[in-house]
């Protein structure tokens, strides 16, 4: 269906059916829409890395919380003060993840586009990002008069000729990246930015939880703390709420509740997700047993598909990037999986550069032996269903696809 001008006014008109034509091509469906998955399927769609999303425990913290209140406010988080849950809980993941002070924020999303904005907002410095990072990140440059520089993903080098030839300022990157699972050369990475005198911000949203010692994410890994000033993360995923967190210097925080216009513009969170968070928290220190079985899961799958001829190189954490390389590839790679009851997440522009889509599998603590097997049988089954072959990121080795019993 074609929408005409007289319905939108044709900038509009324009951009709603250049989508409609997108998805005509695709037979007339998004790409991102298939099959909805049953409790018998085999989801690799989530984000809840450690599984600990219907933990009883969180569940009865939730509960309680939600019995208990008779005169719940909702209000920006910029008027609070003194005692109470959300600056407990700031000050509880600031402890833990090794910072002066922490601030809870209503996405991951929001809480980089507003750390940006209060870094760079009418500052004339040069931005350095990832090509990979996150569009929160960039996004939030949108506030800055000064020039943002992509460099080549984890390319060190690259970066350091950007900083050579503009000079010292803003670096942002993934400790992982949410598209292929790919780490960052971390500790490379920010001592050679911060020699050069750069200040720095890590998103820890693939981290926090799952790396590091009880999941306190990356930096804590490396002992970055005193070289990266700010790390985000979503508590969407291994923290399997709905928020995110800033981590940052002593003084910053109430900075930037009074300038991020998420924070100022936006309700603050309600007291029984805080209460769900605080109880997940409880759960992640004590979650070794959790993150060992999520490391395992993630390495026998990925060994497994590499065998298989699928590239997963880039892949070294919990996420496995299949690259089909366009979106009518990419879903045919998604209706052959879902036929079989297996379910990835499609990626595609703008969340990955044109002709580069992919499904993305999350692997998590909770998948069983039996069906991390099953899926590896589906994948064996269908490479010749979806082409893997012709795929541009196929793996070349003397196992090749045809070599494959």
């Amino acid at each position: 269906m074609i929408f005409k001008r007289n319905n939108y006014p044709h900038y509009l008109a324009e951009k709603v059916n250049a989508h409609v034509q997108r998805c005509e091509q695709l037979g007339g469906r998004n790409p991102l829409h298939g099959l909805n998955p049953t409790s018998s399927s085999l989801k690799l769609i989530s984000n809840d890395y450690l599984a600990l999303a219907n933990h009883s425990k969180i569940l009865a913290a939730q509960r309680k919380e939600l019995a208990s209140f008779d005169n719940m406010i909702i209000m920006s988080s910029v008027y609070l003060h003194g005692d109470n849950a959300q600056l407990n809980f700031e000050q509880r993941m600031a402890d833990f993840m090794g910072s002066e002070e922490a601030v809870l924020c209503q996405s991951g999303y929001n809480a980089n586009i507003g750390l940006v904005q209060a870094i760079v907002q009418g500052a004339d410095v040069p931005i350095y990002l990832d090509m990979m990072a996150h569009m929160s990140m960039r996004d939030g440059t949108h506030f800055s008069k000064a020039a943002v520089y992509s460099f080549r993903h984890n390319n060190i080098d690259h970066l350091m000729s950007l900083i050579e030839r503009h000079g010292p300022g803003l670096v942002m990157v993934d400790s992982v990246y949410s598209t292929n699972g790919s780490v960052c050369p971390l500790k490379a990475l920010v001592d050679a930015a911060y020699e050069k005198g750069c200040l720095l911000l890590v998103d820890e949203s693939h981290s926090l939880g799952t790396l590091g010692p009880q999941g306190r994410g990356l930096v804590v890994e490396y002992g970055l703390q005193d070289k990266v000033m700010f790390r985000t993360a979503s508590l969407a995923k291994a923290f399997a709420g709905r928020a995110g967190i800033i981590t940052c210097p002593k003084g910053f925080a109430d900075y930037f509740k009074c300038t991020a216009n998420p924070s100022i513009f936006s309700s603050g969170l309600l007291s029984y997700e805080i209460a769900g968070l605080n109880a997940t928290l409880d759960l992640i220190i004590r979650a070794d047993d959790r993150r060992d079985q999520l490391w395992r899961n993630a390495d026998y799958l990925r060994q497994a598909l590499s065998n298989l001829g699928y590239n997963v190189d880039a892949s070294q954490s919990q996420i496995i990037g299949l690259e089909a390389g366009s979106e009518r590839q990419t879903t045919v790679l998604k209706d052959a999986l879902e036929s079989r009851d297996v379910f990835g997440s499609v990626f595609c522009a703008p969340a990955t550069a044109k002709n580069r889509a992919l499904v993305r599998l999350s692997v998590n603590a909770g998948l069983t032996g039996s069906q991390l097997e099953q899926v590896v049988e589906v994948f064996k089954g269908i490479r010749e269903e979806v082409g893997l072959n012709k795929w541009r990121s196929t793996y070349k080795s003397s196992l090749s696809f045809q070599q494959v019993s």
